[in-house]
């Protein structure tokens, strides 16, 4: 009987999660598929008990942090990598079995940054910020649809959420009017569903505070600039340690924030931001670069002293216009918060780099 030869032992196994049947590609050494298992839920969930450690590859998408830490602690290596990475090394049709495939053509490429697992409680985190949005999403919906009816009967609502509820009730109070009375009780019904969903939304933003008093990094994150207690947690859940990327400008264009580019030989091509990585932690990002941006824009109406980055980012608003200041401001706060986070020092809005001054 002759021995197997070494090349010819699983040690990697790539996975094609699903809800309800897996898709496993067992290979070698040098990627050569040895064997193909497809698997309902709970014989995956015991295919790798009592099994000598092997190489698990996964996408990072639905469930995968969950079975990611689970081999893990069976003692298996579990590496995570990007979809949008996975995708180009998948073959011909899209399949179960080319999508295994294409994982362990993928997990070859060392130049795929993995994506780290996720504990239990960044998980979490980021469930309430899903909750959050989708109670926001609610009440914007309601919103909408208030003043849309409320206009077809001649009666306009003023911008802003804070002004909605006391000219419904106006409105509803006014006999003069032409709203039908069923109407009159929808409406009130619907102020309602605005109240509650906010009420869901503060309740939310106290367990993430009661969150950020036991997190450190969360409140680091939030001393700097435009970032408050929403964007620090989401960072902090989603990004988790800052120092796996190389640079700040790394951490920046993961969220999407750096140009794109379209460059061959000495022409070099720039164009619009990438929007690639968390669309989420990237509207953040923004949002709080335009508060800054705002505030700059009032203190210096009023003449009041404005740090380096508030004075660069106006300066660079009336350049080029808000919106693309915005931007750019987000991606400088980007990289200014690993560069904080990397040294372990207070985020600066007057900090000014230093290059170095080369030794002959």
């Amino acid at each position: 009987m002759h021995a197997t030869p070494k090349s010819a032992i699983a040690s990697t196994v790539a996975v094609d999660l699903a809800k309800d049947v897996f898709e496993l590609a067992f290979a070698d050494a040098d990627a050569r598929i040895l064997e193909r298992r497809r698997l309902s839920r709970s014989a995956f969930a015991k295919v790798f008990d009592n099994r000598s450690p092997l190489r698990i590859v996964m996408e990072a998408c639905g469930s995968a942090h969950y079975w990611a830490r689970r081999f893990t602690r069976l003692g298996h290596t579990v590496e995570l990598l990007p979809a949008h990475d996975v995708r180009p090394y998948v073959r011909r049709n899209k399949t179960d079995r080319t999508d295994a495939a294409g994982l362990l053509e993928a997990a070859r490429c060392e130049s795929i940054r993995r994506v780290p697992i996720k504990t239990p409680e960044q998980q979490g985190i980021q469930g309430l910020h899903r909750v959050r949005e989708f109670h926001k999403a609610q009440r914007t919906a309601a919103i909408n649809l208030t003043r849309g009816l409320l206009r077809e009967f001649g009666v306009m609502v003023p911008p802003g959420s804070a002004k909605v509820r006391p000219a419904v009730l106006a409105a509803l109070e006014d006999a003069d009017n032409e709203l039908p009375m069923a109407l009159r009780e929808t409406l009130k019904a619907m102020l309602e569903t605005i109240k509650v969903a906010e009420r869901n939304m503060l309740a939310i933003e106290d367990r993430l505070q009661a969150h950020a008093e036991c997190d450190l990094r969360s409140q680091r994150l939030q001393r700097a600039g435009g970032i408050g207690l929403i964007t620090a947690t989401a960072l902090s859940a989603s990004v988790g340690d800052f120092d796996r990327f190389p640079s700040g400008r790394h951490f920046a264009s993961s969220l999407g924030l750096t140009p794109r580019e379209h460059s061959s030989g000495s022409t070099r091509r720039l164009g619009r931001v990438t929007k690639r990585g968390d669309v989420y932690l990237r509207m953040l990002l923004i949002h709080g670069a335009r508060a800054v941006l705002r505030s700059a824009k009032v203190a210096a109406r009023k003449q009041q002293p404005l740090d380096r980055t508030r004075a660069w980012a106006l300066a660079l608003s009336e350049r080029i216009g808000h919106n693309k200041a915005a931007v750019a401001l987000a991606n400088k706060q980007a990289r200014r918060l690993w560069a904080a986070e990397h040294h372990r020092t207070s985020f600066d809005p007057n900090h000014a780099s230093v290059r170095a001054t080369p030794t002959h």
